[in-house]
């Protein structure tokens, strides 16, 4: 990462720590308040309270539920027009992929498998949504089939067919390049990302995906977690 993008991701922790909104019914500067998604022009953040979806002015103000339900919303990533939010939810058991207006709305479900899966990012165009999910390997991996192990996906804004991207466990992926290349965060076992202090060779680390040439590049080495890689325009 460069240093406008370590800025921004540092924002976004200061963000998620800091949030002074007020919770229609509900208390002032949360502690709860988690996911913090920043808009692609800056002015507004979205993120999980409670299990539901609220978006506030990036300058602070009044907090507004974008979701109000008995199931857990969470995870919400912003297309690049601003105009969509992409979050998981059980909302039928297991965690889909759904999508609404960011203003606001009646979400569409995306997905419909048994295996829970999880939004990282718009693809360019916004007419498409990668995902992680344990689903299938594909035949010729050598990974090791395991549910802790997620595969890389894309669904259509509107649902429909999903197509597998990559069989390596990549998370939290973003889209470079005009969509040249992927940097994510790898998976090397069932270790739990919030496990404090954590350093081991199971440890993550920060990868780039070259999508023309089908390599992966490894960016970083330390020997705890690196994790959550934020791009840049």
């Amino acid at each position: 990462m460069n240093t406008r993008s370590l800025v921004l991701a540092l924002l976004l922790v200061a963000l998620s720590t800091t949030l002074a909104a007020q919770i229609p019914g509900g208390q002032v500067e949360p502690d709860w308040d988690r996911y913090p998604a920043l808009s692609p022009d800056g002015r507004t953040i979205v993120f999980s309270y409670k299990g539901d979806l609220y978006r506030v002015p990036a300058a602070g103000g009044t907090a507004v539920a974008l979701t109000s339900h008995p199931a857990h919303d969470f995870m919400p990533v912003w297309s690049h027009d601003g105009r969509l939010i992409a979050f998981a939810s059980d909302r039928h058991g297991n965690f889909d992929v759904y999508v609404m207006r960011a203003t606001g709305g009646e979400p569409v479900r995306l997905t419909v498998h048994s295996a829970s899966e999880y939004p990282y990012t718009f693809e360019p165009g916004d007419t498409t949504v990668l995902f992680g999910a344990a689903r299938q390997d594909a035949a010729a991996s050598r990974g090791f089939p395991a549910s802790y192990l997620p595969e890389l996906y894309r669904v259509g804004v509107r649902g429909g067919r999903v197509h597998q991207v990559l069989t390596t466990p990549a998370e939290a992926v973003q889209v470079g390049g005009n969509g040249s290349f992927l940097i994510y965060q790898d998976r090397k076992s069932q270790e739990n990302e919030w496990r404090k202090h954590h350093t081991s060779s199971a440890a993550r680390d920060i990868w780039v995906y070259d999508v023309a040439t089908g390599k992966h590049r490894q960016v970083t080495t330390f020997a705890g977690e690196d994790r959550n890689p934020v791009l840049t325009d």
